[in-house]
């Protein structure tokens, strides 16, 4: 057998044998029989919450083991199909069998690393904003260009997303924007997003066509359970109600009922307007507000290399998580991990999975903020 087969095969091997080890594989089928069982009982129902929160860890570990099993069987059949061809001389079966092996090895490789995203939160759905740094338009319109990069990646892989606020630019682009983001490791795999991303490029802005750099932020901050019990007092907030304005905003509602909170001893601030319901929109914002403080305490038990206000000021040169650069030449590079490719134009169009496998690699061989120090 070809040599480039019996690599592919052994890194395959590699990977599935340090995911079953991560499933814990014999207490991972007696929990799913389990939560089989559990799922049968009608009673379960008179509790929703519960019921949502066994329903949900059955489906995520009923995946995991599906998975396994079917990288399993991929493995035997493309190993079986490379046989056959070179005992037939059959050289287009043996060429197929190798394209399946290098296919399922990268599958098998990113399973592997999302059987790592155990951290408190990481199964949960996240909250992602946007803020427009200084610098007018050309700022905002970059605003905009990467939370489409964000939405065309939640859209590739199957996530929902929901618009929060959205606040236009006064000519182009977005001063602000929050969505949610709703499918199985959102947060896992964004949270390592939450930093400053700078853009260079000639502007479509200046008559002069000169080259510009501009910066965004970007926030990630997971949405929690209604078991975990955050304390948030009335008299620590300042709450507002406004109207959507600009240009923009197409994907939100224009009435009054739009809500934002500042949660005054933290500073932290929130908004919503999803939904003509002003009632609702504050639940929603109160939900927010709780997420980012239940974001900041996990940060502090993980002791994360920067502090949260710090990494949300200064955005400028002396926060930043990734470079995208369209003129002169065309690269976009992490910063942390080293991670580069020279196809902008598909990472704008939200292929950024390199740079968030890259990251948690980096994080889980180096402990937290190992990210940020490769």
């Amino acid at each position: 057998m070809r040599a480039e087969i019996e690599q592919a095969a052994t890194e395959i091997r590699s990977s599935l044998a340090l995911l079953r080890r991560h499933l814990d594989w014999d207490n991972a089928l007696r929990r799913l029989d389990e939560l089989n069982a559990l799922a049968e009982d009608p009673a379960l129902w008179d509790k929703a919450e519960k019921a949502q929160k066994i329903m949900r860890e059955r489906t995520h570990l009923a995946d995991a083991i599906g998975a396994f099993r079917a990288m399993e069987r991929e493995l035997d059949d493309a190993l079986t199909l490379a046989e056959l061809g070179e005992a037939e001389g059959d050289s287009a079966s043996v060429d197929e069998a190798q394209r399946n092996l290098a296919v399922l090895k990268e599958h098998a490789a990113k399973r592997e690393l999302e059987s790592l995203l155990s951290g408190e939160a990481d199964m949960n759905d996240c909250y992602l904003e946007v803020h427009a740094g200084a610098g007018g338009t050309e700022a905002q319109d970059w605003a905009q260009m990467l939370l489409r990069m964000y939405v065309r990646w939640a859209e590739q892989h199957g996530y929902k997303v929901e618009w929060l606020e959205e606040s236009a630019g006064e000519e182009a682009g977005l001063k602000s924007a929050t969505i949610e983001i709703k499918g199985p490791n959102a947060y896992g795999w964004l949270k390592s997003e939450s930093g400053i991303h700078r853009l260079v490029r000639i502007s479509p802005f200046d008559s002069n066509a000169r080259r510009h750099t501009s910066f965004s932020s970007v926030w990630v901050y997971p949405v929690i359970d209604d078991d975990i019990n955050i304390e948030v007092l009335d008299k620590d907030l300042k709450v507002d109600t406004f109207r959507a304005s600009g240009a923009g905003g197409q994907h939100i509602n224009k009435t009054d009922s739009a809500i934002r909170i500042t949660h005054i001893p933290t500073g932290i601030v929130v908004s919503c307007q999803a939904d003509r319901s002003q009632h609702r929109n504050r639940a929603m914002a109160m939900d927010m507000l709780k997420a980012r403080m239940y974001e900041a305490e996990l940060r502090k038990r993980e002791e994360a290399s920067a502090a949260i206000e710090a990494q949300k000021t200064d955005i400028g040169w002396g926060h930043q998580l990734r470079s995208y650069v369209l003129q002169p030449y065309q690269m976009v590079k992490d910063l942390r991990t080293e991670v580069e490719t020279s196809d902008t134009q598909g990472v704008l169009d939200g292929d950024i999975d390199r740079f968030l496998s890259a990251s948690l690699a980096a994080k889980i061989q180096g402990g937290p903020g190992a990210a940020e120090k490769a």
